[in-house]
């Protein structure tokens, strides 16, 4: 069935978003918790930024893949 291989890269695209947002979630702390201690933030920004666009990058997929799959 065509559907099938397409459920398939929405099911793996959804483990990458969740996985993605877990990781976001880290990331952020780890800047709450430099600024805190009042260190240079500025590469946990960037990698925060650069992990940001690789989200959305995600999540404009599974639209995608969402939009492919509709009637």
């Amino acid at each position: 069935m065509y559907n099938e291989p397409l459920m398939d890269e929405l099911r793996q695209v959804e483990r990458e978003v969740v996985e993605g947002e877990r990781q976001l979630a880290e990331q952020e702390a780890l800047v709450v918790d430099l600024k805190r201690q009042n260190q240079d933030t500025s590469k946990a920004e960037g990698e925060l930024e650069r992990m940001r666009t690789d989200q959305r990058r995600l999540q404009q997929e599974r639209q995608r893949l969402l939009s492919l799959l509709q009637p």
